[in-house]
């Protein structure tokens, strides 16, 4: 609501009187869903402490993800956004979150999608449109995300980051999400840590990202058996690993895969078996890593310095790439069946006999 005063000033929005949120439960008889690890929550002081978590809000554009119930929703419009886009699939929560909408007019559309597939790069105005040398544009993405999840949609939108398109095709779009705790611990994971993973280095590499502060599981309805933990994330002008997103992963992968093992085991599955322990040895030369070290004790600028001797390799060899290590593991498995089948005896019951 705007008021025209002598100076001129946007008066601060206010929501009418609603019903709350747990009334809202109550009345359109919504209840959690486990095989979708729903989780709602009701306080509306943790609710407003992770919408502040984002930043300044006053005029932005706020995507929320997931918004169930609406008690993020409420917050994030207390805030003053210029519009707040829901994305929600569980058409259970659409009628609630209408009520809002009313209460809010010409601020909130609700999309019944999934975000996984909802286009993020149509969402807002093109005039909001910034360089990513510039700051941060006034777009933010804000969600309690399910458990079941979180992983998969942070991924993607890391892949996202690192090519500038979907939510980031406006610019260094922040987001502010929820994980469960563990979870979150190695989104933040510093090296040597109990928690380093593959989600520390895809993630960290691409973002700065901050562990705002946890919330106990008590404050959801229903309680999960975890700790839920505010994660907030700013990607960087310029990534730690100058390499394509699908490149780095996979070697990123290829690492953590055997993590209690030194890190040259995870590298060997980069190769073909004919040729595997020449060609370790050679990236890991190229590379400049110590082969006995463990895949979590290794630096942003150790991994950096793999992909970058895999790349090199990759260019002079365009099949390297395409290799996949299970894939060659299939097709052995699939070859001494067939030999099974035959009477022939495979290399490995040659191996044995002898």
């Amino acid at each position: 609501f705007c008021l025209m005063g002598v100076s001129r000033k946007v008066a601060a929005f206010h929501l009418p009187p609603l019903p709350t949120v747990g009334e809202i439960i109550k009345l359109f008889r919504l209840k959690a869903q486990k095989q979708l690890s729903q989780n709602f929550l009701l306080d509306l002081r943790l609710t407003d402490k992770i919408v502040r978590q984002a930043g300044e809000l006053k005029n932005a554009r706020v995507c929320e993800v997931g918004p169930g119930p609406g008690g993020i929703t409420r917050s994030i419009l207390s805030a003053g956004v210029e519009e707040l886009l829901l994305i929600e699939k569980d058409a259970r929560f659409i009628p609630g979150l209408q009520m809002l909408s009313e209460a809010a007019p010409g601020k909130v559309r609700i999309v019944h999608g999934d975000i996984l597939t909802y286009k993020m790069e149509k969402a807002f105005p093109k005039h909001l449109k910034k360089n990513w040398e510039d700051e941060p544009p006034d777009i933010h993405i804000i969600g309690n995300l399910p458990f079941s999840v979180s992983t998969p949609l942070i991924i993607k939108w890391l892949e996202n980051v690192s090519k500038r398109d979907g939510p980031f095709i406006y610019g260094r779009t922040q987001m502010t999400l929820t994980f469960q705790k563990e979870v979150a611990e190695r989104l933040t994971a510093n090296p040597g840590g109990r928690q380093r993973s593959r989600l520390s280095i895809m993630s960290q590499h691409l973002c700065t990202v901050e562990n705002c502060f946890i919330i106990p599981g008590q404050a959801f309805v229903p309680k999960p058996e975890v700790d839920v933990a505010v994660v907030h994330f700013t990607p960087l002008v310029q990534p730690k690993i100058e390499q394509p997103f699908a490149l780095v992963e996979k070697v990123v992968q290829s690492v953590f895969q055997f993590r209690r093992k030194y890190c040259c085991r995870g590298i060997e599955i980069l190769f073909p078996e004919s040729e595997r322990l020449k060609r370790t040895e050679q990236l890991m030369m190229t590379a400049n890593v110590d082969p006995t070290l463990r895949p979590f004790q290794l630096s942003m600028s150790h991994f950096r310095n793999l992909c970058n001797a895999y790349r090199k390799m990759c260019d002079e060899d365009p099949n390297l790439f395409v290799y996949n290590y299970r894939e060659e593991l299939r097709q052995k498995k699939r070859e001494r069946n067939s030999l099974k089948r035959t009477g022939q005896p495979s290399e490995t019951e040659e191996e044995d006999q002898l």
